[in-house]
């Protein structure tokens, strides 16, 4: 295929246009990187690699551009890519972005793990699902979440006491909180001891 000419299209990228075929739009350092310029002949299969080649450099600033608002996990990262790239464009992508440290799964479940149990208050439950809604494996949020295990009475006690004591003045007011208290991921075993202990120091 012979290039035709080469022009800016807009910002960084540059129309390829080629005799007979349809042209490509790929970024300028592509095009100086692979000495595009009117007047080549271009194999297809150097096509081909051209293409590639500009979509990993999108595929990659696409990326970094999610991750500078905030933190991705490696599936959920994943998913936001393949929209538009092909699934070898996006292992790549991740997988590189794994060896630079910007995408750590182990690093974001523990910073979701303490959002989702000190700064909302949910139980371990709530937060593994929460977690696996944004691409933690069950195994990985088990682990992280074991360490508030031990803490979980005192945290319901004090959740309990802040947020739902004023309605329990009656049982069906309890069977409320309890209600709300289950949805926020605490068992049940954890729930009826807390509110059985507050009724009592009452």
């Amino acid at each position: 295929m012979k290039i035709e000419k080469i022009e800016k299209y807009k910002g960084k990228t540059y129309g390829v246009y080629f005799e007979g075929a349809e042209p490509i739009f790929i970024n300028s350092e592509i095009v100086s990187e692979y000495h595009l310029k009117a007047g080549t002949e271009i194999p297809e299969s150097a096509l081909a690699e051209v293409v590639r080649a500009n979509d990993l450099r999108r595929a990659r600033e696409r990326a970094l551009y999610l991750l500078d608002s905030r933190e991705y996990s490696y599936i959920e990262l994943f998913k936001k890519l393949e929209v538009n790239y092909d699934e070898d464009i996006c292992y790549e992508v991740l997988n590189r972005l794994c060896e630079l440290g910007l995408v750590d799964d182990r690093r974001y479940a523990e910073r979701l793990a303490e959002y989702y149990i000190m700064t909302k208050g949910f139980g371990t439950y709530r937060a593994s699902q929460e977690m696996y809604r944004k691409g933690i494996s069950k195994e990985l949020s088990d682990e992280v979440l074991e360490q508030y295990e031990d803490d979980t009475a005192v945290r319901l006690y004090e959740i309990v006491k802040a947020k739902y004591e004023r309605y329990m003045t009656d049982e069906k007011g309890i069977n409320k909180v309890k209600n709300a208290l289950i949805r926020r991921g605490f068992s049940y075993e954890d729930i009826n001891i807390v509110i059985k202990t507050i009724l009592e120091e009452e």
